[in-house]
Formats: structure tokens, sequence, C-alpha cells
């Protein structure tokens, strides 16, 4: 358990100083933005263009990883989904809003910091496969999602689902993660190697990746107030941190995937919410508070809950 502390506490000490720097005055909110920019547009996308360039797949198949995860993903979204409506009698968008809240993952910013730390390098590569498809699945199921409840409730003229895709589309290739994959993929295929001083400028960004995504994690934090929704948001955090991380793990199990790469799977699926589902509500004008409320539990007791599956996987 020494040796879980050891690797999960300080994930969790740089996310608690970043949101220090911001509620102490130390450092403006503005700077925060600023660093996540720089983590997003450059120091991650650089992470995964070196870790697949460099990538032994060792005969595992992507397939398997994609299914063992989206599957805790589905189960996780629709037990939430029915929670959310049936139990706290929510409509539609909010139950939308709930499965979200609850399925996904940081995966960016903290759960590639939290796999590189604690499974390594063959975690990182599943890790980086996964993420190849993990925000496009995510948001064309949660936008279209969104789009067929408020078609069902009557609350605003819904758009085509050919106009959606075709924006989110857009939006993908101008992803900087999309290209950082796509580039390293090209690498990796074309038999092409990192060396000379461009190993040691990609190195270098690539390293500055994990710290600086934590601290402006953190330095995010002031922005996610616990508001009212408390009881549904709770609701939320419970599923996200237990539900899914043990649907994943038993998925990846059925499947037959490698001790790393199941550890990759269900830590990833682990960590706290992601800025995403306040994004999703904030473009559709909806559970504003619920998505706030449960990027704040879930990062207050993410600490315990990753110690825990940690020390599982271990």
């Amino acid at each position: 358990m020494s040796d879980v502390a050891l690797n999960v506490l300080p994930i969790f000490a740089l996310i608690f100083i970043g949101w220090l720097l911001v509620r102490t005055g130390y450092l403006r909110e503005a700077l925060g933005e600023g660093l996540g920019e720089f983590v997003f547009r450059v120091a991650v996308p650089v992470l995964l263009f070196r870790t697949i360039a460099e990538a032994d797949f060792a005969g595992e198949s992507p397939l398997r990883i994609w299914i063992g995860y989206f599957a805790g993903v589905a189960f996780t979204w629709t037990v939430a989904h029915l929670i959310a409506t049936l139990g706290f009698k929510r409509d539609r968008r909010i139950g939308v809003l709930a499965g979200v809240s609850s399925a996904f993952a940081n995966t960016v910013f903290i759960g590639l910091p939290l796999v590189s730390r604690i499974v390594g390098e063959e975690g990182l590569v599943a890790i980086s496969v996964l993420l190849s498809v993990h925000l496009p699945v995510m948001m064309i199921a949660g936008t279209i999602l969104m789009e067929r409840a408020e078609r069902k409730d009557g609350t605003r003229e819904p758009q085509s689902i050919g106009t959606l895709l075709l924006g989110i589309g857009k939006s993908l290739v101008r992803n900087p993660l999309v290209i950082g994959l796509v580039a390293g993929a090209l690498f990796h295929t074309g038999g092409v190697p990192l060396a000379g001083p461009v190993k040691v400028v990609v190195d270098q960004l690539a390293g500055a990746a994990a710290p600086a995504a934590l601290i402006s994690i953190g330095m995010a934090l002031n922005k996610y107030k616990v508001g009212g929704n408390a009881g549904i948001a709770l609701a939320m955090t419970s599923l996200k941190l237990v539900l899914l991380p043990g649907s994943v793990y038993v998925a990846c199990r059925l499947l037959g995937l490698s001790p790393e790469w199941t550890a990759a799977m269900v830590l990833c699926s682990s960590v706290p919410t992601g800025i995403n589902a306040w994004l999703l509500a904030n473009h559709f004008g909806v559970g504003h508070a619920l998505a706030s409320s449960t990027i704040t539990m879930t990062t207050a007791l993410g600490v315990f809950t990753v110690s825990f599956w940690a020390w599982l996987l271990g």
C-alpha cells in the first residue's frame, strides 16, 4: 500500500498545488488556462506522437482495448441515465448529461500521468491506442444522444445528424491530440526512428506533459463548484469512481487483455470526470450544476478510489 501511495499521492498533490496557486491568489486563473492550452495543444500531442512512434504493440489487438473500455462506458452510461431519469425524475437531457458525467474520464490531463507513473511505457501505449478513438466516440455519442433528447422533449429545434457529424468531424481534424496520434502512426508504420536533437526536443516536451497537465487541471478546478444537484452528483460520482472502472476491469479480463493493458484501461477509467462533461453541458445549455459538481466531487474523492484500484491491480 505504501508503493501505491507513492505513485498515486503525487498525482493528486500536483492537482492540489494547482488549485492552491489560484485559490490563494498567488497565480491568476488565466495563467492556468494558458498552461492548459500548452498541455492540450503541444505537450500531450508530442507525448502521444512519441509513444505511438516508438510503440511495441507486442501482438495485442487495439480492437480488444476499445471493446473492453467502451463496454464499461456503455454499461455505466446506461445505469447513470436510468438513475437520473427514473430515480431522480429528471428529463432526458439531464439523463444524457448524467451519463456523460459518470462515464467521461479525464484521460488526457489525469489518466496519462497516472498510467505513465504506475504502469509505465506499456501502459502509455495502451492509453494512446484508447485516446485515438476516445474523444470522437464520447463526443459523438453525447452530442447525438443530447440532440435526440431535445427532439423528444421539444426543447429546441434539433439539427440533422449529418450536420452534427460534419461539425464534429471538422473539429476532430483540427484536434491536436488526433494530429499527434496520426503523426506518430505515420512514423511507426514508416519505420522512421526518432534520434539526435529531434529526439531530445521531443523527449523534453513530452516530459513536461504530466506535471503541467496536473497543475493546470488543479488551477481550473476553481471554476467548478459544488452547487445544487448534490444528491444526483454524488450518485454520478459513485458510478464514475467505482462502477466504471469495475465494469472495465471485468470486460478486460473476459477479453483476455494482458495485465499491463488491463491495468492501463482500469486506471484510466478510474480517474475523475473530464471537463468535457461541462463543455457539453455548456454547449447545450443544460446540466451545468450537475457536471460541475461531479467534476469537483470525483476529483476530491478520486485520491481514495484511484488508490484502491491501483492497489487491486498491483
